[in-house]
């Protein structure tokens, strides 16, 4: 068995690290930690979570006896306490943006604050993409729910260099903004609506530019969307054929996606016509890939569903947990989705 431990496990993605990891085979959690809520028992914040026993503790980074340490903090939070915790001899798995950029110049740029840990590089950690980095990994950056369903749905256009520019269209349930409730996610202001936000200017768009962008003339747009559910992510992109490939089919992208993707257990190509479905993936750590049509100007269309708080999260968390561990990437993760 190995020791894991999480920090900060108070809000939606700790809950969920926690729903996860006391279903694993191989894993006990050891502690798990909030300053706020020292001394309280797992189920007064997780009421879903009850009988496990645990108890949050304000307890130092460089006490905790693991073998994982999930860093389910803030960002800015987990740069300040990663070394720490690197020291004992502990990998890490960061849920934070702190250490998804290769260029520190990059997440300054776009989180507005300096980072203090220019040293410690992690694995960008989509598992589809990089997985032999995280192997070898003792600092794993989990990918942005919203990067994740974005760019694996379009990985395979930008790899084998078919489209020169992408739009990407997401629509994201209320549980992105977290558990603290705002104006933005109050009830009568979320029902009945769909509220784009940050139109140009998600930070997102810089994780999902880094990854897709590096392709030599590619260029990326994205914009979010607030929509009435609890969970999931539904992502249009819209890709522009290149002129060279303009005669392209749609069973030849299928065909690519299938070479990229056939091996990938968590990933599931929908059939000719199949549209992607939030509930055909909610609780679960899948990711379903669909639409592969393209229109009379060469608009390829793509979509994706994901959890954001499994696959967008803390499932991915525990698949990059998997692979740094050693052990099948599927432990624990195995559940399909809750429909209806």
């Amino acid at each position: 068995m190995f020791n894991v431990a999480i920090i900060g496990a108070s809000g939606y993605t700790g809950g969920e690290l926690l729903r996860m990891l006391l279903n694993h085979p191989e894993v006990e959690i050891t502690d798990i930690t909030s300053r706020q809520y020292d001394g309280t028992p797992a189920h007064k914040l997780h009421s879903h979570i009850r009988d496990s026993g645990l108890v949050f503790k304000n307890k130092s980074p460089g006490d905790l006896d693991a073998d994982v340490v999930f860093t389910a903090t803030p960002h800015g939070a987990s740069m300040k306490i990663v070394p720490e915790i690197l020291e004992t001899g502990a990998k890490v798995v960061d849920l934070s943006g702190d250490y998804r950029y290769r260029d520190t110049a990059v997440y300054e740029k776009w989180y507005g604050m300096e980072h203090t840990d220019k040293e410690n590089k992690g694995a960008f950690g989509l598992p589809e993409l990089y997985r032999d980095e995280i192997k070898k990994a003792d600092l794993v950056a989990n990918p942005g729910c919203f990067p994740t369903g974005a760019i694996l749905s379009s990985y395979p256009l930008v790899k084998n260099n078919l489209v020169s520019r992408i739009i990407i269209d997401s629509k994201t349930g209320v549980s992105g903004a977290g558990i603290n409730p705002s104006a933005t996610t109050h009830y009568p202001n979320i029902a009945d609506n769909v509220n784009p936000y940050k139109i140009s200017s998600h930070r997102h768009m810089s994780e999902i530019q880094q990854e897709l962008h590096g392709f030599e003339g590619v260029k990326v747009s994205f914009t979010p969307h607030l929509v009435p559910v609890i969970r999931g992510i539904q992502t249009t992109s819209h890709s522009l054929l290149n002129d060279e490939n303009i005669d392209i089919t749609p069973d030849e992208i299928r065909k690519l996606y299938e070479k990229e993707y056939g091996d990938e257990y968590f990933i599931k190509l929908m059939d000719e016509g199949e549209i992607p479905h939030l509930s055909s993936v909610r609780g679960s750590n899948f990711v379903h890939i669909g639409g592969f049509e393209i229109d009379e100007t060469g608009r390829l269309v793509m979509l994706s569903c994901i959890d954001n708080l499994v696959k967008g999260a803390s499932g991915q968390a525990i698949q990059n947990m998997n692979i740094i561990l050693g052990i099948d990437e599927t432990l624990g993760l195995t559940h399909f989705g809750l429909h209806p």
